[in-house]
């Protein structure tokens, strides 16, 4: 049978996740195929590019939306859990579209049209295709909906790990970053300093690194940042720290560290720094777009 497209699986994803327990990926695969009677073929069904599932692919697309769209959560990586407003969705018996999500959830919007500040296609159509826009700009469009849902996708992994691994995280970045060697400092002295890294690879200046995992939702307020602004007042004094954390500054935060010499980086900049330099990630498919060469073909004038 013919496989159904992202969209045509809100419903039933909803519907799987209706007993508002946690289901694993798998298993949730598995209760959606059923309910929608597909074959072990079906579900087997590889596409052309990537070589996996058809079926699989459509379906992670469609967890991402519903999920932007806050009608589902991840509880952890590969776990997902149905949602109040999803529950509510479900029992209206309203058929979701992405017209439907257009309409009623502007995070799912700001998500679709690249408008969120700071992966290939479920299926050949677009979610919003525009006609108005040039094939390359489109393909852009395209990219940035990928990158913003690898970057929720990183996000959520770093907080499935332990805060030692994130402050190791953390200072790996900065190397990444081409700035000089770096450690992370003992966990049981370290004073309120997480990290210490060289701003240069001669190691002419330090830079004091706090690194906290924090939940994305948590506003950091500005006395944190002016405890770290005491740790960096040493012994050694430090001039130049680095705030980092999967959570997000306060405008308080903000203006004090600007004045200080502190650098803040919230989870939003931290997934885009490492998707960047790829630290965490790898290139899973290059598309390389080609013109004339007007060079070539002058010659022959």
């Amino acid at each position: 049978m013919a496989l159904p497209k992202y969209d045509e699986l809100y419903n039933p994803l909803l519907t799987a996740l209706q007993d508002g327990q946690v289901h694993g990926a798998k298993a949730l695969t598995s209760e959606v195929a059923a309910l929608l009677n597909l074959s072990a073929e079906d579900i087997a069904e590889l596409d052309s590019n990537f070589h996996r599932s058809v079926f699989v692919n459509r379906l992670n697309w469609a967890k991402t939306y519903l999920k932007k769209a806050g009608l589902i959560d991840y509880p952890s990586r590969a776990n997902y859990i149905i949602t109040s407003a999803g529950k509510e969705v479900l029992t209206s018996n309203i058929q979701l579209t992405n017209a439907y999500l257009k309409a009623h959830y502007p995070s799912f919007v700001d998500f679709v049209s690249g408008n969120l500040t700071e992966t290939s296609l479920p299926h050949d159509d677009a979610v919003f295709p525009d006609d108005t826009k040039t094939p390359e700009e489109q393909l852009d469009n395209i990219c940035k909906t990928i990158t913003s849902a690898l970057a929720d996708d990183l996000l959520t992994e770093i907080m499935q790990q332990t805060p030692a691994f994130f402050e190791q995280l953390v200072v790996d970045l900065m190397k990444a970053m081409d700035y000089g060697d770096g450690f992370k400092t003992k966990s049981s002295n370290d004073d309120g300093i997480d990290g210490i890294i060289h701003e240069d690879k001669l190691g002419f200046n330090l830079i004091y690194i706090q690194a906290k995992r924090w939940r994305p939702d948590i506003t950091i307020g500005k006395p944190q940042i002016q405890s770290f602004a005491g740790a960096m007042m040493g012994p050694p004094k430090i001039e130049k720290g680095l705030f980092i954390t999967t959570a997000k500054f306060s405008k308080g935060a903000k203006e004090y560290a600007d004045a200080q010499h502190i650098i803040l980086v919230d989870g939003q900049k931290l997934t885009s720094l490492m998707i960047e330099c790829g630290l965490g990630v790898s290139v899973q498919k290059v598309y390389q777009i080609k013109r004339i060469d007007s060079d070539y073909f002058s010659d022959s004038l």
